[in-house]
């Protein structure tokens, strides 16, 4: 009878020691599939040219080329979107550029809360074919802000447009959605 009891424990002592092993191996591919997550997302977006994150390097060459096409003229109009207690807006709602001009606009930020926040600026630009000839040299939205409380702001994006841009784009609307990284709230700094 203790023979078959011992033999009944050992087999669920196996059971479990195969379950429990399942279950690590299961866990162990969930984080890993977790963690990888955020580099395929990034390509995907950098694949098909939606929500870029990170902007590629500008290489020396495409610096280098600055031939103005003065034979046209291009409307760029800007925009801008919030995900957070801030007001965020361009200085100007659009202006006409000459494809290789290099152009500013400002974009200004209010944090309208009483603690420090750090925020994040994601460009994209319609019609999508526009991204690929849309160059920018400086941009506020290559890394993180941090905003201090009731902190106002002006951001520059200096560009220019590439002059292969196909000539029956006449208009190309850059949009910023500026949106709260972290989402926990700082204390100002009150001396204490």
């Amino acid at each position: 009878m203790s023979d078959e009891l011992d033999q009944a424990k050992s087999g669920k002592n196996k059971l479990n020691a195969t379950m429990l092993s399942k279950l690590l191996v299961i866990a162990v591919l969930m984080f890993g599939f977790g963690y990888a997550l955020v580099p395929i997302y990034k390509q995907i977006c950098e694949l098909t040219g939606v929500n870029i994150l990170t902007p590629k390097d500008i290489s020396v060459k495409e610096i280098t080329n600055s031939q103005i096409d003065r034979s046209r003229e291009v409307t760029i109009e800007f925009d801008a979107n919030t995900q957070g207690p801030w007001r965020f807006r361009p200085t100007v709602s659009s202006m006409k550029v000459h494809p290789g001009e290099m152009a500013q606009v400002m974009y200004e930020v209010v944090n309208k809360q009483s603690y420090k926040m750090d925020a994040q600026a994601i460009p994209s630009y319609a019609p999508q074919q526009a991204s690929a000839f849309f160059k920018k040299m400086e941009c506020f939205c290559f890394k993180q802000q941090t905003l201090e409380a009731n902190e106002a702001r002006q951001m520059p994006v200096v560009f220019y447009i590439d002059p292969a841009l196909p000539k029956d784009v006449k208009t190309i609307t850059l949009s910023y959605t500026f949106f709260e990284v972290g989402g926990k709230p700082k204390l100002a700094d009150k001396g204490v």
